[in-house]
């Protein structure tokens, strides 16, 4: 931020809503320390890995968006197809989930009419994954398109069985994402944690798991922090965003994102929480700065 005054103001505006819900001050889940956000390098706790999802900070060049994530203690960019690849290992950044391989979020392994192009662009793209030195691939169920949840795991089941063999060959997960079907994504068929989960058990493998994203889950599901205790040996990723409007994390939303990273570090996970969220706050790099404050737990 640009001022000490400014950081002042977002302090007093935080605290100022966690009186509101009748929280002390000095225990609010979304307090922040002023000092670290004089810092030009934060020096976080190292309970949780750091991600920023690439797409929403798209305004921002590549390069410069490396160098700021690095200063504010986030050590992988998510959503990075190959020719970026580059620019993440200059930074000595990773690639937490890499993309590239997915026709879109709508064309997906529940239906067989796209197994064919899938198959191929993930046969290809697997070996790139790995000879990169980076271990998740995304992929996407698809819409339901009037299929029922059998039909709907019975294809995705047959598209993916014949990649697993190569990804596990090459040390790569497929990491299915949950997304929610009620206000950004209707029709999506893998929108509900007990779906994917299914699709898990049936695959048999640990080279293919789950992307829960907490904004799409908590508005599809809720029950956050209950579904990460119980699921979490099937999960691979983590996101993150403000709900409602997929905005900021921050106390103009009703996640408490302290507890659910808590909730998260608990279970023992070592992969990557990747804030996702979209910026209202003209200075973005500031609100991602304060976004990983919140997640530091």
């Amino acid at each position: 931020m640009s001022s000490n005054l400014s950081r002042r103001s977002v302090i007093k505006g935080i605290i100022a809503g966690t009186a509101a819900l009748g929280f002390p001050s000095s225990l609010s889940a979304f307090a922040i320390e002023e000092e670290p956000l004089k810092n030009e390098t934060v020096k976080l706790k190292g309970n949780i890995n750091h991600s920023v999802a690439r797409w929403c900070f798209s305004d921002i060049d590549l390069d410069t968006l490396c160098i700021e994530a690095k200063k504010i203690g986030i050590s992988g960019i998510d959503l990075v197809g190959p020719k970026e690849w580059p620019i993440l290992k200059k930074h000595e950044l990773d690639s937490p989930m890499c993309n590239g391989a997915e026709i879109n979020l709508v064309d997906g392994f529940n239906d067989i009419q796209f197994h064919e192009t899938l198959i191929k662009n993930y046969s290809e793209m697997i070996p790139l994954v790995a000879k990169a030195g980076f271990k998740n691939l995304i992929c996407f169920s698809g819409s339901r398109r009037n299929k029922t949840d059998e039909e709907g795991w019975h294809n995705c089941k047959l598209g993916l069985e014949q990649l697993i063999p190569l990804a596990e060959k090459h040390k790569v997960t497929l990491v299915m994402e949950l997304l929610n079907s009620k206000v950004n994504h209707k029709d999506y068929q893998c929108d509900r944690t007990p779906w994917g989960v299914e699709l898990v058990k049936s695959l048999q493998s640990e080279n293919f798991k789950l992307l829960y994203d907490i904004y799409h889950m908590q508005i599809d599901e809720g029950d956050v922090i209950r579904t990460i205790k119980d699921n979490h040996q099937y999960f691979a990723h983590y996101h993150t965003a403000g709900v409602p409007g997929r905005n900021e994390i921050d106390e103009t939303q009703e996640l408490n994102y302290p507890a659910i990273m808590k909730a998260i570090a608990e279970t023992g996970f070592k992969g990557y929480v990747a804030q996702e969220f979209i910026p209202k706050n003209p200075d973005k790099i500031s609100s991602l700065k304060k976004a990983i404050a919140i997640c530091d737990i």
